[in-house]
């Protein structure tokens, strides 16, 4: 049982999940836009997440001495150097326009961890930024780079899905700054430190109800889909679930509350669209 927790910590600690769920919404992005053969997009974007996470967690805290360096460490750091071979490795075999606009997603991500000016603090402490980097960086790896890598018009629809995608990860991360209110540092001033938890929670009600509302807008994202009949109640379905989880968050909750169960979302979602194809 132990040896179990243990793997199923490093499955969380070493950001296998939440690559996974970054994995999902990249596939999500390609079934509704009909993208064939994007297995190196999702893949790029997998692997990139690993290493993108583990950089960002444990960067600051290995350089600062807060961490010492032990075996699930140094297993989470081998983890990370494989997966950067594979991210390379897809990587090259992305369309050249797709690999600049990662770069600027990369260095997005590098000024999020590094100070790269004297005596400043970097992004991720600046306060009341962090929630939109994090989305922004989301909308932009499962939703624009599959869509720039395909070669698809950008159209009102594309834009309307990039809205509905920040809505949606922006309302997952408020369920992580309501677990994470009591570790954070005041002076990050999440939303739960700005306008307390209820009125969070109300935040994000209504940002998925706005996400729903929206759907009804993508008249031709929707009839390039396979299964169209199908989308509003799925989409509903996955708003539906960030709302319990809203509903049900608070301090107390464990890390697996959220590292687990919350970032499964996007993969239910994922997986619910896989199904419908069979009907």
């Amino acid at each position: 049982m132990k040896l179990l927790k243990r793997l199923f910590d490093f499955y969380l600690d070493g950001s296998i999940h939440v690559a996974l769920s970054c994995f999902a919404l990249v596939k999500m992005t390609q079934h509704i836009f009909q993208i064939p053969h994007g297995e190196s997009m999702a893949y790029f974007a997998f692997f990139g997440t690993i290493v993108g996470y583990n950089f960002v967690k444990y960067d600051a805290l290995t350089r600062t001495k807060k961490v010492k360096t032990n075996n699930q460490i140094f297993s989470i750091a081998t983890l990370s150097f494989f997966s950067f071979l594979a991210a390379t490795l897809c990587f090259y075999r992305l369309e050249r326009i797709t690999q600049i606009v990662s770069m600027a997603f990369l260095i997005l991500t590098l000024l999020y961890t590094l100070p790269f000016f004297p005596n400043k603090r970097n992004a991720r402490n600046w306060a009341g930024i962090k929630i939109y980097i994090v989305a922004f960086c989301w909308v932009g790896v499962t939703l624009v780079l599959p869509i720039i890598n395909a070669g698809i018009p950008i159209t009102s629809d594309f834009y309307l899905k990039a809205v509905q995608r920040f809505l949606l990860i922006f309302s997952l991360i408020l369920i992580f700054e309501i677990i994470d209110l009591k570790k954070d540092d005041p002076h990050l001033k999440t939303v739960p430190q700005q306008i307390g938890v209820e009125k969070t929670k109300w935040l994000g009600y209504i940002l998925m109800v706005l996400f729903c509302a929206l759907e009804g807008f993508n008249s031709k994202a929707n009839d390039s889909v396979v299964f169209p009949n199908l989308v509003f109640p799925i989409q509903f379905f996955a708003a539906s679930t960030v709302i319990v989880f809203l509903f049900f968050a608070t301090e107390k909750r464990s890390k697996y509350y959220t590292s687990f169960f919350a970032e499964s979302i996007p993969v239910l979602w994922w997986l619910l669209f896989l199904f419908s194809e069979k009907l």
